[in-house]
């Protein structure tokens, strides 16, 4: 069953089409054994929210434990938790790849594509209002800069919000 969400997941139309994989995905979870549900739950990527000096952030982290794409740093814990909601719900916009020169302008939410002073590869993720909601790391190459834009795709819908206690 995951196998076919995921593979589905990458060309779905609407949040309709994502909710009846979601539910199709949460069966799939309540029939399985013990073990299968563990290897489901290792697979899944998670919000981490974490308080810092200056206030709390989450980010968002693949199956593997590999962060994707981080906040800004909130000053409320519901405020970053709004901010969640606003990735889950953004993260189907389209890839606007600004390091090509003439570059197409797309529509908001999306996801730019850009390099930093370093010549990294990055990407940002732009609400339906113009904020910026996540960001990545650096990149090496733009190819691995794509395949996280496509990991937040696959993981932020579904992602599980938990709190990490090792900064509390």
């Amino acid at each position: 069953m995951r196998e076919y969400s995921v593979f589905f997941q990458k060309s779905l139309k609407s949040v309709e089409e994502r909710a009846i994989i979601t539910i199709k995905k949460q069966s799939a979870y309540c029939t399985a054994s013990r073990n299968e549900r563990r290897r489901m739950d290792y697979n899944m990527g998670k919000f981490v929210v974490k308080e810092t000096k200056t206030g709390i952030k989450f980010d968002l982290c693949a199956g593997n434990g590999e962060v994707i794409a981080t906040s800004e740093v909130y000053s409320a814990e519901k405020s970053c938790l709004n901010g969640i909601e606003s990735v889950r719900k953004n993260c189907v916009g389209a890839v606007e790849d600004q390091t090509v020169e003439g570059y197409e302008t797309v529509k908001h939410p999306k996801f730019e594509v850009y390099t930093d002073k370093s010549g990294e590869y990055r990407f940002r993720l732009k609400a339906t209002n113009g904020e910026v909601i996540a960001v990545s790391e650096g990149y090496k190459s733009k190819a691995s800069c794509l395949n996280g834009i496509e990991s937040v795709k696959k993981n932020a819908p579904d992602a599980k919000v938990v709190k990490d206690e090792k900064n509390a």
